[in-house]
């Protein structure tokens, strides 16, 4: 049964799926967009599909360390099935390190609820949002969620709020020591344009903003109903859902901004989205409805990507 299989967190669950993320992978880049690799490219790619794979360990890492979700692996299976909504996040390999760059600062926010070593934690999470945004320059939004942070545990403290100015310089002292050695220092000034242009072939596509509209929607719905839950939890659990929702918030505003042809930002939002699955998962009470719930949860996101594939 899928609920007693990913219901807990064995070596079995990580094998199965890094292995179809793997094999899904290459199935996206060879046979839905025809990708063609030199050598030197198909290593680029390795490095991005390893990338990816590191960024499952993360996210169990987060849940298990700061007890987001009770002590299963649903949240790494939503996580996958995804990115099989959405396959074309796998072409976009700045889609990739953003996203992991970025749950290495939700790892270090939200283990602010321990109320300890809050400096370092929001001095890092700073630093990681600030080479986020290296890949996409509107990431700096992030930062929103560093002083969200800040203002809900520690805002009297005027130190905390000035790390994240501390971070930028650090981050922007070492990539421009870097670019000078590379003898590329006109990059900052090219890629922190901070330019939109509407992206109408992807938005105006009706299998596109179709699936979009719906992805926000039910996930919105999800969300709240998650809350709503949570009235009686402590108010560390309710801190830590506030930050995974405005991450939520921020993705999908990033993926409006960011809506230029072959980028995929969404896959930024996926972690929050998984949280909030994960949870109306386990508020299911009777295994059998859990059951059917999982079932469809697999097979929607299958049906969308062949459906998908007919069509276009």
């Amino acid at each position: 049964m899928i609920s007693s299989f990913f219901g807990k967190t064995k070596p079995i669950n990580y094998i199965v799926l890094l292995t179809f993320v793997f094999l899904f992978y290459w199935f996206v880049l060879f046979f839905i967009f025809e990708k063609v690799y030199s050598a030197q490219q198909a290593f680029l790619q390795l490095c991005a599909l390893a990338v990816l794979s590191f960024s499952f360990f993360v996210i169990d890492f987060i849940v298990k360390r700061n007890k987001v979700t009770a002590p299963n692996s649903f949240s790494l299976l939503f996580f996958a099935l995804l990115i099989v909504v959405f396959p074309e996040t796998l072409a976009d390999n700045n889609a990739i390190y953003c996203s992991f760059f970025l749950l290495l600062s939700l790892r270090r926010l939200i283990s602010l609820r321990s109320l300890k070593n809050m400096r370092s934690k929001i001095f890092d999470a700073s630093i990681w949002i600030l080479v986020a945004s290296l890949f996409y320059d509107w990431a700096l939004l992030y930062l929103l969620l560093v002083f969200m942070a800040v203002y809900m545990y520690e805002p009297k403290v005027l130190k905390n709020w000035l790390l994240p100015f501390a971070g930028g310089f650090t981050v922007f002292m070492i990539t421009y020591g870097v670019l000078v050695l590379a003898g590329n220092t006109e990059f900052l000034g090219q890629h922190y344009r901070f330019d939109y242009a509407f992206n109408k072939a992807y938005f105006l596509h009706w299998g596109n903003s179709t699936k979009l509209v719906l992805y926000i929607l039910v996930i919105s719905i999800i969300g709240l109903l998650s809350f709503i839950k949570l009235g009686k939890a402590g108010m560390g659990k309710v801190a830590t859902m506030r930050l995974i929702a405005m991450s939520f918030v921020l993705g999908i505003v990033l993926k409006i901004l960011v809506s230029a042809a072959d980028v995929y930002p969404i896959l930024i939002t996926f972690f929050p989205a998984a949280i909030f699955l994960t949870k109306y998962i386990e508020s299911i009470r009777r295994p059998n409805i859990k059951e059917i719930v999982l079932m469809l949860s697999i097979f929607v996101p299958f049906m969308i990507l062949f459906i998908g594939l007919i069509v276009d």
